[in-house]
């Protein structure tokens, strides 16, 4: 296992993707409960990187130019049942998020709530504002 060191000069095995999927889960727990609300069901999936599909869907030059991404049902549509519908899911991909730790000084956590807001503000189309209101909150 390879030794990570951001920094602000930490350094031990890099984190795994249950770990990374822990963060995610905390930092979650710790979001208003409206908010939460607004997301329904949701599940936290860490890979190391995104697949094929979403580098070309969203033009990627390198699988380290996104941290995450949200896939779920619009807004306006979360409160029609649909049959086969599968669940909000969030993305989160581990290589990138730890190249981005090692370059900065953020807590690894801190950067894994940064994601996890912005991929869910984004989908609910809030603002940066927003999302940095709901970051202070979260503290």
């Amino acid at each position: 296992m390879s030794m990570m060191q951001n920094a602000a000069g930490w350094r031990r095995p890099a984190p795994s993707l249950e770990e990374i999927e822990a963060m995610a889960i905390e930092a979650y727990r710790d979001l208003p409960e409206e908010f939460r609300t607004l997301c329904g069901e949701i599940r936290f999936i860490v890979a190391d990187f995104p697949e094929e599909d979403v580098m070309r869907e969203m033009e990627l030059q390198s699988p380290f130019d996104i941290l995450g991404l949200f896939e779920g049902r619009p807004i306006g549509e979360m409160g029609v049942e649909m049959t086969g519908a599968m669940t909000n899911r969030i993305l989160l991909y581990r290589r990138p998020i730890l190249d981005y730790w090692a370059e900065h000084a953020d807590s690894l956590d801190a950067i894994v709530r940064h994601v996890l807001i912005h991929e869910i503000g984004h989908h609910f189309g809030l603002s940066d504002d927003d999302m940095e209101a709901l970051e202070r909150e979260a503290d």
